[in-house]
């Protein structure tokens, strides 16, 4: 039932990207990408074929969603998502992380031995049971997201009730009983029960007793971001990735509930048999441990480096800070002709898109690659010797604004640390005021 669920989201957000032009706007419009470190080497395909690699994505999820010639549409689903993520890292979300994990653990799974049309057409690979390590490994990947999700929140601007509470009152009156986030204590109950939804709840899906009752709980929570925040299928396919806590019979059951609301039903014959378990090989123990432990390990590598996440963003990505900061910046840069001291103050919306620019002034590894991007433009045209400076200023979570960048350093002199704190991203120093 994943399976189908995550192949009907993944048509969704095709269709919602071609409806919107995301791919133009994404992909065609800009002139710079910001690449991963190791795939500089990947880039956008020129139009139309672009915008064709993405009507493959759809087709895939489509194949994906009803199972047919499965295993060559998810390996082909995983292949072009992948490659459109690694584009842009201004494009980064987390759930279109989320998507890639759960599609490479789809790669290797028998997902189509049921309710597929694979298992029509070829009835030898149809089955009704499955071994049990796949579902422990979704089940594993899903609470790793859900927990951390949790603790990242553990914050001392969290517990004290932002951004959530800037959030919430900016819609007060666009909402109905939106008067209520004029209270703070609606607030502090909203950010603190979303660590604990979190960090009890998802170890209760675990639990068949307690399973229901989390998984309905998590369902209001992510309705209700759904509802209020723009943030795509994130929340459709957390509830749908939570569906594999219960029983893998859960689907027959529930389709044999609403059907003897109509008519008489014959005696349920109850699960199938299960069949002898085979053990797990070794290469499959080996390959599931290794890929649990690099998602546990991933998300605390920010513990290495001796500098405040929420502001410098070092271990930001790939950690499941989800819908915690808000962020503003202003600023632009300086290049400065070392030979004749002349000087041009660049506003980076003349070499990015809008989305872009926003992205890139909150984060200093893509401040520092358009620097460097700014420097081979200059020598383009003949300047061979430049400095670039940026003086960005950043608000985190309603603060007044600070100085992010020195704006004395020369960013083309400078690299980035992968395990240190960077002396020239200032560190944050203005205090959150709240009202309580």
């Amino acid at each position: 039932m994943l399976r189908i669920a995550f192949g009907a989201l993944m048509v969704i957000d095709s269709l919602r990207f071609i409806q919107h032009d995301r791919i133009w706007r994404y992909y065609v419009q800009p002139e710079y990408f910001f690449t991963y470190p190791g795939f500089g080497w990947v880039s956008p395909l020129p139009s139309p074929y672009i915008q064709l690699a993405w009507l493959f994505v759809g087709v895939f999820a489509f194949l994906v969603m009803i199972g047919l010639f499965y295993r060559f549409a998810i390996v082909g689903f995983t292949v072009l998502f992948t490659y459109f993520f690694l584009l842009d890292k201004a494009q980064y979300l987390n759930h279109f992380y989320m998507v890639i994990l759960f599609a490479i653990l789809l790669c290797f799974l028998p997902a189509n031995r049921s309710l597929s049309v694979d298992a029509r057409r070829r009835p030898r690979l149809r089955a009704d049971t499955i071994p049990y390590w796949p579902v422990f490994a979704l089940r594993a990947q899903t609470e790793i997201i859900l927990i951390y999700a949790g603790l990242v929140k553990i914050t001392d601007d969290w517990l004290r009730g932002e951004p959530l509470g800037l959030w919430l009152r900016n819609q007060a009156d666009d909402v109905p009983l939106g008067v209520l986030f004029q209270y703070d204590w609606v607030i502090l109950a909203g950010s603190w029960g979303t660590i604990a939804l979190h960090l009890i709840g998802a170890p209760l899906l675990l639990w068949r007793r307690t399973r229901m009752a989390a998984f309905l709980v998590y369902c209001w929570f992510h309705m209700s971001n759904a509802y209020f925040f723009n943030i795509g299928i994130f929340p459709w396919l957390t509830i749908a990735a939570s569906t594999i806590f219960f029983s893998p019979d859960w689907p027959r059951r529930a389709c044999r509930w609403m059907l003897a609301r109509f008519e008489t039903l014959p005696a349920d014959p109850g699960p199938p048999a299960a069949r002898s378990a085979r053990p797990v090989s070794g290469a499959v123990l080996a390959g599931l441990v290794l890929w649990l432990a690099l998602q546990v390990a991933v998300p605390l590598r920010h513990f290495a480096i001796d500098s405040e996440v929420r502001w410098t963003g070092d271990g930001h990505r790939f950690a499941w800070r989800m819908m915690m900061y808000n962020r503003t910046t202003r600023g632009d840069f300086e290049v400065v002709d070392r030979a004749t001291g002349a000087s041009w103050r660049v506003d980076p919306r003349d070499y990015l898109t809008d989305r872009q620019a926003g992205s890139m002034k909150a984060r200093p590894d893509m401040i520092l690659q358009f620097a460097r991007h700014l420097e081979t433009v200059w020598a383009e045209h003949g300047y061979t010797d430049v400095a670039v400076h940026a003086a960005i200023e950043k608000s985190l979570n309603g603060r007044d604004y600070q100085p992010y960048i020195d704006p004395g350093t020369d960013l083309t002199a400078v690299s980035l640390d992968l395990f240190g704190p960077d002396p020239w991203v200032l560190p944050l120093t203005v205090p959150l005021e709240t009202a309580w």
